[in-house]
This record gives C-alpha cells, sequence and structure tokens, in this order.
C-alpha cells in the first residue's frame, strides 16, 4: 500500500475526557448505536421541513457537525445564548443572539440540546406562533436506558465501551467483569448489547439478564455465536450497563482464545473516551507481524488519511488511505505503512479522537497470537518541576510496578514507552527486588531519548542468581524516576513489558503507567483511590478465573511503596462464585516491596475449586495497603498470557 506523508491531521471535533473536567456524555449521547439509528430519520425530516434555523445554547452544536453529514439540512440561520458565541461560526453561518430569533423567516427550529423543554420554554415568546421546534430529544434513548432521568447527559447514563469481539477461523474471545456497582446501589442494574461486523453493520442486539448481587458477567463470543444463530464474525460488540451508581466507567477483562492451545491471550478494557494519540504500539521483531486493531467508536466514518502513525519521536505521520466506515472494525498491517521498522522501535497512533484504546496483535512465525493494547497519549501535560523535589518527603514518589516472573522460565523485557507530548526524555532507572522485598540491583537507564529507546532485559540484569537469593525465582522490578543526570518529568510514565516463555515458545506483553503508593502524603490526585478522595491505601481487585478445562489462572501481586509503609500485608483471596456469594476466604502476607506469583490451582484445592463452580472469580482485598496486580492463564506447556488487573 503507498500511502502519503503527512503532517498532524485535525482531530474530530468533539469533547471525550479531560483529567480537570473528567469525562463527557454528549459524543456518547450522540452516537450512541440507538441514537444513530434514530438521528438518520431527524435529519431526513429537517432536510423536508424546509429552512431551519439552529439555536445553540450549549455549544453542542458542533458536536452534532462533527457525527453525522448533515448537509441535506437547509440551514437559514443560527442563534446563540451566550454573548461570548455571537459571531461564532455555525453551519456557515455567523450565530446570532438568540433575541434576533423573533425575526426569523424559518420555516422550523432545531435546539441542539437534549433536556431541551425548560431551553424553550425560555425563548418560546421568540418564536413565531405554530412554528415547528424539534432537538435532540427527538432521538433519546428512553428512560429504562438512564441511570438518572432528570439530566441526560448524567455520565452515569452512557456507562458504554466498546470490545474487540471475535468468532471467527478458530479464535474466540471472552468478556469476563462483575456487576460492581451492585455494592453501590440496590437499583438493578442491567446490560444491553450491540454486536457490529468488520463492516459496522449491526449482526444482533439483546439483553443480558443481571442479578442484584456482584455476581460475574460472561459475554462468550462462541456461546453467543450459537444463541443468537449467527455466523462468524470480527467486529465491535457495544456494550452499555443501565441503572449504575458509583461510577460511569465499565471495565472488563478480555480473554482471547482458540480451538489450538496455542491460541491465548489477555487484555482488558477499551477505555471508552476516543483520544487524539495512543502510543506503546511496538515495531515487529524479524520474522513477526504487528496488526492494529481499529474501532471505529463513531456513527461517522474515519475519512482515508483520517488516522496514521509516525515513529516515536517523529512529527512524520503515514497515514491509512482508506476510508472505515462508521462503527467499523479494520485491521491495519504495520508494515504496509513501515515495511523497515523492527522492535524495539515504537510508533504514536494518530487517532484523531475517532476509536477508543485500540487493540494490536502480534503474530509470530509459528502463527502463535497475542493481543494486547495501546495507551492514551497524553496532549495536556507539561513537565513539572516540582516531582525532582518531591523525593525528599514522598520517597520513590512515582513507580511503574511489573511482574519479574519465574527467572528460570521467562525472560522478562521492558521497553519505556513515553505516554506524553511533553516527554522529550526520560531520567529512569529500573530497580529490583526479589519476592521478600529485598533490592536486588538498581540500573540506570539514564537519560533516555524520546525518539531513540532501546528494551531491557531483567535477565541479563540479574544474571545468575543463587534460589537464596531469588526465592521462588521470580519478584518484581521498579521503573522510577532517576535526575542525576537531568531530565524533565511529568508524572505520566509508562513502559510495555513482554514476557517470553522459554518451555512454550509463548510471548504474551501488557503495559501500565506509574502511580504514588502507600504513603499517606499525597500529591495531586495520588495516591490515587478508586472511591473517594486520595490518598489510596488499600485495595479491591478483580481476578476473573479461567473458564476452559487444562486452564489455570495465574496472579502476580506486587506491594510497592514510595515510602516505607507496613513490614507486610494481610491479603484476603475471598474465592466467590458466580452468584456473588462468598465461598472461601484465605489471607496471605506480601512483605513490603515484595510480591507474590501464584496460581489458582495452587491456592484452591480441586474440592474448593469445585465448590466454587464455573463462573467463579476472587476478590483481592486488602485495608493495609494498596497492591497492584497482574493476572493471567495458563494451558500447561502450550501457551499463557499476562496483563494488569483492574479495581473497584
Amino acid at each position: 500500500m503507498t500511502t502519503p506523508t503527512v503532517t498532524r491531521g485535525i482531530p474530530l471535533k468533539i469533547k471525550t475526557f479531560n483529567n480537570t473536567g473528567g469525562s463527557s456524555a454528549l459524543f456518547k449521547a450522540l452516537g450512541h448505536p440507538l441514537t444513530a439509528a434514530r438521528m438518520k430519520g431527524l435529519i431526513k425530516t429537517l432536510s423536508s421541513s424546509g429552512r431551519i434555523a439552529v439555536y445553540d445554547p450549549l455549544g453542542h452544536a458542533q458536536e452534532w457537525e462533527a457525527l453525522y453529514e448533515l448537509s441535506s439540512v437547509k440551514v437559514a440561520s443560527a442563534f446563540v445564548q451566550n454573548v461570548a458565541d455571537i459571531g461564532r461560526e455555525l453551519f456557515g453561518k455567523n450565530a446570532q443572539p438568540v433575541t434576533a430569533l423573533k425575526n426569523t423567516d424559518a420555516d422550523a427550529v432545531f435546539v441542539s440540546a437534549f433536556d431541551a423543554a425548560r431551553l424553550v420554554a425560555q425563548i418560546r415568546h421568540l418564536l413565531p406562533q405554530g412554528i415547528r421546534v424539534y432537538s435532540f430529544d427527538d432521538v433519546r434513548l428512553a428512560d429504562e436506558f438512564l441511570s438518572n432521568t432528570r439530566n441526560y447527559l448524567d455520565p452515569l447514563n452512557f456507562a458504554t465501551n466498546f470490545v474487540f469481539f471475535r468468532e471467527e477461523a478458530g479464535h474466540h474471545t471472552r468478556l469476563v467483569t462483575a456487576n460492581y456497582w451492585a455494592g453501590y446501589s440496590p437499583k438493578t442494574v442491567g446490560l444491553w448489547c450491540c454486536l457490529f461486523d468488520k463492516d459496522g453493520k449491526t449482526l444482533a442486539q439483546w439483553n443480558e439478564n443481571l442479578q442484584k448481587s456482584v455476581h460475574t458477567i460472561t459475554l462468550d463470543s462462541r456461546e453467543i455465536k450459537q444463541r443468537l444463530k449467527l455466523g462468524d464474525f470480527t467486529g465491535s460488540l457495544f456494550v452499555h450497563f443501565t441503572g449504575i451508581a458509583g461510577h460511569d466507567v465499565a471495565k472488563y477483562a478480555l480473554d482471547t482464545y482458540g480451538d489450538d492451545d496455542a491460541v491465548l491471550s489477555c487484555t482488558h478494557d477499551a477505555n471508552p473516551w476516543p483520544a487524539d494519540l495512543y502510543a506503546g504500539l511496538p515495531a515487529p521483531k524479524e520474522g513477526h507481524q504487528v496488526l492494529l486493531w481499529v474501532q471505529n467508536s463513531h456513527p461517522c466514518p474515519i475519512p482515508a488519511n483520517g488516522l496514521g502513525l509516525s515513529y516515536m519521536g517523529s512529527d512524520d505521520v503515514v497515514t491509512y488511505d482508506q476510508p472505515i466506515p462508521g462503527f467499523a472494525t479494520c485491521a491495519i498491517d504495520v508494515a504496509d505503512l513501515f515495511p523497515q521498522a523492527r522492535w524495539p522501535q515504537q510508533f504514536e497512533v494518530h487517532a484523531g479522537r475517532y476509536f477508543v484504546r485500540p487493540r494490536y496483535e502480534v503474530i509470530d512465525a509459528k502463527n502463535r497470537r497475542l493481543i494486547a493494547h495501546t495507551n492514551v497519549e497524553r496532549t495536556d501535560l507539561k513537565s513539572d518541576p516540582a516531582i525532582k523535589e518531591l523525593s525528599k518527603v514522598m520517597g520513590k514518589v512515582y513507580i511503574l510496578p511489573m511482574p519479574v516472573l519465574p527467572v528460570n522460565r521467562w525472560q522478562t523485557i521492558v521497553l519505556p514507552t513515553p505516554m506524553s507530548t511533553a516527554q522529550k526524555n526520560l531520567p529512569l532507572t529500573l530497580m529490583i527486588y526479589n519476592s521478600k522485598g529485598k533490592q536486588m540491583g538498581a540500573h540506570s537507564l539514564g537519560l533516555l531519548d524520546r525518539a531513540n529507546i532501546k528494551d531491557y532485559n531483567i535477565n541479563h540484569i540479574l544474571g545468575k542468581r543463587a534460589e537464596s537469593d531469588f526465592p521462588g525465582g521470580f519478584g518484581h522490578a521498579e521503573l522510577i524516576y532517576d535526575f542525576s543526570q537531568g531530565g524533565e518529568a511529568d508524572g505520566w510514565l509508562h513502559a510495555l513489558m513482554r514476557y517470553e516463555d522459554a518451555a512454550s515458545g509463548h510471548n504474551t506483553e501488557t503495559s501500565f503507567g506509574s502511580h504514588i503508593f502507600n504513603t499517606v502524603m499525597v500529591y495531586k490526585n495520588e495516591p490515587q483511590s478508586y472511591a473517594g478522595k486520595p490518598p489510596g491505601l488499600t485495595t479491591r481487585l478483580f481476578l476473573r478465573l479461567g473458564r476452559d478445562e487444562g486452564t489455570d489462572t495465574l496472579c502476580h501481586l506486587i506491594y510497592p511503596a514510595s515510602t516505607p509503609w507496613h513490614a507486610q500485608s494481610t491479603t484476603e483471596l475471598i474465592l466467590t462464585n458466580s452468584k456473588g456469594e462468598e465461598v472461601l476466604k484465605k489471607t496471605v502476607h506480601i512483605a513490603c516491596s515484595g510480591s507474590l506469583f501464584w496460581s489458582y490451582h495452587e491456592m484452591f484445592g480441586k474440592e474448593e475449586r469445585q465448590r466454587a463452580g464455573r463462573d467463579a472469580y476472587i476478590i483481592i482485598r486488602d485495608t493495609t495497603c494498596r497492591l497492584f496486580g497482574y493476572h493471567g492463564l495458563m494451558k500447561g506447556e502450550k501457551s499463557f498470557c499476562l496483563d494488569h488487573m483492574f479495581g473497584f
């Protein structure tokens, strides 16, 4: 494929998320699959209603125009409520003050707002008698979809997400989560699903029946295909949780598995806010293939050359020259755009706010596959000089913890990944600890240049270690800031971790960012808390369990500490059945700066697992410290996978 090289494009004009104002519900409300279907009818009605006066009191018209083809609507004039917006261009017209609406000769008025009754009442005296008034309320979802019927754009009304969903050629996908909202409210939570094929066409829509307890939710592509009598598919599963409380993020673990036991990987939720940029996309190793899976998250198409890739640190963007229809899913081979690229080179994804955090798939020379994800690259950060001084009161400050799997079997490889446009350099040290919290070494990475970052093999750094120095053969590593050679920091430190299994030849990888851990001192919003204000000093993690015969579940719990904390954790592993009922609780202890690598089959006996049954899960609870966890699956000696866990 021949592709042009261009400069950074203009993103879709929608607001999705910012760290100050939080999430925006407007783009979700306008682009919801059910709303999109109704919007076609509304646009057709407006197009046949003559000359339209648009009243945009809340500034929502721009996002409507971004997501839909409105050229057939004959906009005669535009009006605004805010004096500061007078003269702003809307639909090719200079916006007038709404008081001028009394002089309109339009045939109809469109109010670009939800919950528009009050806004219409305010201007009723300005409207010609009998004129027809339309608004976004003409396409709103039914009340049973809403957690808050009084405020349509309450983020709790749009706990939605996209799932990469494949049931094709012996490859299957499985979403696993829990109805954790039941822990916040006695309301009955609902789940509405819409499945799109690769072209963005709707294959099925249905409701899942949920209970009022904190129970397991499993959506398996193979079971859904059979239940709904579908053919093979690769596309997007859109999920919408309703009747929720507490928070609006739909979190899940996503496993991919196959008829061949060598097909196994795990990843997690797609981060439901489309971003300008993503990073952490690796180039392929020699003999490997890397596919970037793009899931268009809107009803509008991604235009040809509307997305692209660039080498990390380069301003030259190589674009994808084909359009991608609304809600469609497309695999882009990195080699088509950059045929010479090789690991450890990495890319920025110029997404233009068209899609949620994308997956990528690595296919090796033996056709073994792993799926992982990129991360949101922040565009709003600046260097924070205060971080250099924080160590005086907050110790290691920001820590990125990662497992070091048993070194006699796995190679642990780290690739720092710039995750902010402000990061021109990364001043880093890699600290390595054994399972008991003993520091095994501190390896300075120096001052890394954004455009020239290499990978680091922790096994090579460790060399040969005696069993007495490395109990169990496992431990963990921490990336931290090190300003001994200069450099800057913004607190948004990320890395990709690749694990290579000597027994099976199978690889897996995951990525995450840094946080401040286990100190009572607070800086900005750290240490983060899932519920309430910082500091977050307790743990509640969700561990999904493998379903299939011969599959065991792995878990690696890490106890990082920015400043010295309790000498050991008191960590409860609460085995829970699919109905949310506790089956058994076990307590383990992890040393401060230590870790615990364990499996479900080792921790819980056969009789205990049988009592828990299928679709059981484990809640990892600790009121003494904040742990960071990674989960995985293993099929004998054939395959394994690993990814970080989510909490609530």
